[in-house]
């Protein structure tokens, strides 16, 4: 049946907090509202205020207080309401939520699920767009993820809550109300991904797009677009920044000899740069061309009218594309 990314996300938290006790829902307006985006919907009627929590604004203590649950042993998941809201609790998860394994030990981890709503393309005003998985991605003791597709996000939200280390589960806001033929129910008891696992959505011979999260369906457009030019072009999903899949990505660019990664956030120090300079190192000798990158620019997120201009689009990714066939 249809299902959208939302309805997915909401079926993977229903899924676990019935199958687990210690899975409690906490953030601003998740609780009677459904949040901003009713990706908690009606969680709050079915399980009860203590299992579905709404909390003050302010995120620092609200991931101070899933800090100090997880240590009594509960799988908190808290909902960050934008991705540049999560700010002021950036502290608490680079103080505490991703050393406090390392500070014991090894005795006591946090499993708390970090869910963030980020990135552009929905009309959104500073603030409510930015993509900051590079600040996550940085901080060792911490897995990132991303989701973008129905399945993965249902799937992977799934792993993440499983995870006896803490997740910043990063949910791309333009793909919420995007929707495929998807039934949680039927995987409600299936092998769900791992984290670390990065996929191939589009095999290749020209070369290969590196992308996760918002920028797929975007990468998928321009290696359909990219047939009328002769090149066939493979795309990548990363699904995971932290562990990064190594093996699938330099696999998939010792096929084609060229890659170009594409992302939302701004180029300089992204993740971008790791990635161009993680394949550069592991796969030198079958390159016939630099890894490029296609970001968004290194400016605040700019107003709604201007963000098409700052976003990747098809025309700039085949653009990289282009310079990949004669740099040679």
């Amino acid at each position: 049946m249809s299902t959208t990314m939302v309805a997915a996300l909401n079926a993977a938290l229903r899924d676990s907090l019935r199958e687990d006790a210690g899975v409690h829902v906490l953030g601003e307006d998740v609780g009677t509202l459904g949040g901003v985006f009713r990706v908690t919907d009606g969680l709050a009627a079915e399980f009860g205020a203590q299992r579905c929590l709404d909390t003050p604004l302010a995120e620092a203590g609200i991931l101070g207080t899933a800090i100090g649950m997880a240590m009594y042993g509960l799988r908190p998941v808290v909902e960050m309401q934008f991705d540049a809201f999560a700010y002021p609790a950036f502290e608490q998860v680079v103080s505490h939520v991703a050393k406090m394994r390392n500070r014991t030990g090894g005795r006591m981890g946090l499993p708390i699920t970090i869910r963030v709503p980020y990135g552009g393309g929905v009309g959104g005003v500073e603030h409510h767009s930015d993509s900051s998985e590079a600040y996550y991605a940085h901080t060792p003791g911490l897995h990132v993820v991303t989701p973008a597709t129905v399945a993965d996000s249902y799937g992977l939200l799934r792993s993440a809550i499983a995870s006896d280390d803490p997740v910043v589960f990063l949910e791309p806001k333009r793909l919420y109300w995007s929707a495929a033929d998807f039934s949680p129910a039927e995987v409600a008891t299936a092998r769900v991904p791992p984290i670390g696992r990065a996929m191939v959505r589009r095999p290749g011979t020209s070369a290969t797009l590196l992308t996760y999260g918002p920028s797929l369906p975007i990468c998928l457009e321009a290696a359909a677009a990219a047939r009328s030019e002769g090149w066939d072009l493979a795309v990548v999903d990363l699904r995971s920044l932290v562990p990064f899949d190594d093996e699938t990505v330099c696999a998939a660019v010792r096929a084609t000899g060229r890659a170009v990664v594409v992302h939302e956030a701004a180029g300089f120090a992204g993740v971008g740069a790791e990635i161009a300079a993680r394949v550069t190192e592991r796969c030198f000798h079958h390159l016939a061309a630099p890894v490029l990158r296609v970001t968004g620019y290194d400016i605040p997120y700019p107003p709604p009218m201007l963000e098409k201009h700052h976003l990747p689009s098809v025309d700039r990714i085949l653009d990289a594309v282009a310079r990949l066939q004669w740099e040679q």
